[in-house]
């Protein structure tokens, strides 16, 4: 039978051909393929002992650090499933994962234990399989580093092929529930397979990965690298810095890395002499993606990166990548987000009732990728509305030019993308909507110079109710990720609020305010 290697598979055969060579580091270590392949054995027998077995979820909550890459490897060579958690979810969003994934085994970085400790009677899980990393004793949790030290160095024996489930990708739903994106190990490598071919990577790349971990964008890329037996430099900042970014790119003499604009416009509003400091010639290929790019970032990045060809990526967890808009085609077509790349199969834009619509006509996105995802967890009336057929889609209005380039028109009923993180105003009107105060709440994005938008709440109160601005954010604090709180909030009217006939907020009109207002302000 023809199989595709898995991550487990690449890191093996690399620790066979180049056992010494750095496969992957952060600023507080290396890993040589040899290393990490022992490691990854190491960690695959020490869960299997504590009872796991093939097919198990197991969630992660971490920081960027080393340790990610020989943990997907590690689950991978046992056959278990990663379950990778957002480390700026906050205990109500983990909880809801953990128990809809029915993961029964988590590796939690020591810093983030708290917010897993207050779940742990409800999971009613052995202690044993709470797994803490990092530096700190964790009371109650069992030690990374002992699981591995203590676990044996013989391969595990369980066959895993192609189809096996590699991962459950979480990402947010319309409903404010995610949903369970199911992606295989044959997905996995076909992404990292069609990203190395129309890229042009080599064995000899170093690629810098600043997006976290957790996220689809730096598990696919470094899939990618592994692949090849090239090196992966995670960034394991808490937070973004864009001079030590500048730093890392000159000092690892990075050749690739893939950023959201924000990144980039922190970056490149440095100080000149800064700026100067940081020889960034090695830079080779530039990855833009998550929100749109302004003219002036796009010419502000290929200024300073002399080298470097800048590319914009259009994809999401379901589908993989699915256009690219090359370097020659930045300016001349900006706006576009590209056409398909290799491997990426074809894309039809469909009207509500499935035909396809003209050129230059809004329709949605249907993809039809190698490596689409299998659907969602235990969801398949979500599924289901995500293909037609063979078809892809998950919710992307688009058009397509006579040139054939893809215009995205509106993104995934409203989503708000701040920072390269996706939020569903649903999610964030849900909470402001369960204060005492709060008779009714709209959530829209606005745009943001820095973060590419911004969350802002229109809130009606209750009558003769009052509250503050500071209040409803300050309620926010403990109930979602920080990235997902309102960053402004406005007071209206109940008959102030725009609604259709049967009741629904018009979040189009409310927006066409907000613009007017900030137009004529």
């Amino acid at each position: 039978m023809n199989c595709l290697l898995n991550i487990s598979d690449a890191v093996a055969t690399h620790a066979r051909l180049t056992p010494q060579k750095i496969g992957a580091r952060d600023s507080r270590r290396s890993l040589t393929f040899a290393t990490w392949s022992q490691r990854a054995t190491q960690l695959a027998n020490g869960l299997l002992a504590l009872g796991l077995k093939k097919g198990d979820r197991v969630a992660l909550l971490a920081y960027n650090r080393v340790e990610w890459m020989e943990i997907y490897t590690g689950l991978a060579r046992a056959g278990l499933v990663a379950v990778p958690l957002n480390f700026r979810l906050m205990t109500a969003e983990i909880d809801y994962i953990l128990d809809h994934s029915g993961a029964v085994a988590m590796i939690v970085q020591d810093e983030l234990t708290e917010r897993v400790e207050p779940l742990r009677e409800k999971l009613k899980l052995p202690s044993k399989v709470f797994i803490a990393m990092g530096e700190q004793t964790c009371a109650g949790w069992t030690p990374y580093e002992q699981l591995i030290a203590d676990a044996p160095l013989d391969l595990p024996p369980v066959e895993v092929v192609p189809t096996d489930m590699s991962a459950l990708m979480y990402t947010s739903g319309t409903t404010g529930q995610p949903k369970g994106a199911i992606r295989s190990h044959e997905g996995s490598s076909l992404i990292a397979l069609a990203t190395a071919l129309e890229m042009g990577f080599t064995p000899n790349d170093t690629a810098l990965l600043v997006m976290p971990m957790c996220h689809a964008n730096s598990l696919y890329f470094s899939h990618t690298f592994t692949q090849l037996g090239a090196t992966c430099v995670i960034d394991d900042r808490k937070s973004f810095d864009p001079e030590i970014l500048l730093a890392t790119l000159a000092a690892d003499k990075i050749t690739f890395t893939s950023l959201v604009p924000t990144h980039y416009i922190m970056m490149l509003g440095l100080p000149e002499a800064v700026k100067a400091k940081y020889d960034v010639s090695a830079v080779e290929k530039l990855m833009i993606s998550s929100a749109p790019a302004r003219k002036d970032t796009k010419l502000a990045i290929m200024s300073f990166f002399k080298n470097g060809k800048l590319y914009e990526l259009y994809g999401s967890t379901e589908a993989g990548w699915v256009t690219l808009l090359r370097p020659n085609e930045q300016i001349d077509r900006l706006g576009s987000v590209g056409r398909e790349w290799a491997g990426s199969g074809a894309i039809k834009l469909l009207n509500h009732e499935g035909q396809e619509v003209k050129d230059g006509e809004v329709g949605e996105l249907f993809s039809k990728t190698p490596y689409v995802f299998d659907g969602y967890w235990k969801n398949p009336e979500k599924t289901k509305e995500a293909f037609a057929g063979q078809w892809c889609s998950v919710g992307d209005m688009a058009l397509r030019d006579q040139d054939g380039y893809i215009h995205l028109v509106d993104r995934k009923s409203n989503m708000i993308i701040s920072g390269g993180e996706n939020i569903y105003p649903s999610e964030v009107e849900g909470v402001l909507g369960a204060h005492e105060k709060v008779k009714d709440v709209a959530v829209l994005g606005v745009p943001h110079d820095k973060w590419g938008e911004a969350v802002h709440a229109f809130v009606v109160l209750h009558h003769q109710a009052e509250a503050t601005e500071e209040e409803l954010i300050n309620w926010c604090k403990t109930r979602m990720a920080g990235y997902k709180r309102p960053q402004t909030i406005a007071f209206i009217r109940d008959e102030d609020m725009p609604r259709t006939a049967t009741g629904k907020i018009l979040h189009r009109v409310l927006r066409q305010s907000l613009l007017q207002s900030a137009q004529t302000a």
